[in-house]
């Protein structure tokens, strides 16, 4: 049996067979994500984002970020980047099953859960499989 691994946060995915980010919408109309927590929630309904979006840009982490880093030991690059959800909101996330030189401007990207260390999943997206 596999264990399932827990989000590194909540509020970051919806709870379904396929999830989608959660953001929210603010009293005035705009999309925000990561949905808000404490005060900042107040009046913010939450909002299923897309699942599939554009890849607006993207870069290669080669080195380990400052302390305090979480993620799997030893440092392991990884790709980072911004898909756009037509109508919705740039997300910067991990970017995963893919290396450095598939990646191109306004490609098609997919929502997925991901693993981020031996016990918890982060939110990723990777080009969309024809």
């Amino acid at each position: 049996m596999t264990q399932l691994l827990q989000p590194i946060a909540e509020n970051l995915w919806t709870n379904e067979a396929e999830p989608a980010l959660l953001g929210g919408r603010l009293p005035n109309g705009k999309i925000v994500f990561p949905y808000p927590s404490g005060d900042a929630a107040e009046g913010v309904e939450p909002y299923r984002l897309s699942r599939k979006g554009t890849l607006w840009s993207w870069t290669r982490q080669d080195f380990q970020p400052k302390e305090p880093f979480e993620g799997p030991e030893p440092f392991q690059p990884y790709l980072l980047g911004y898909v756009e959800l037509p109508g919705e909101v740039i997300v910067e996330t991990r970017i995963v099953d893919c290396v450095l030189e598939d990646l191109k401007l306004g490609m098609p990207m997919e929502f997925v859960v991901a693993p981020f260390d031996a016990t918890r999943a982060t939110y990723a997206f990777r080009p969309e499989k024809a």
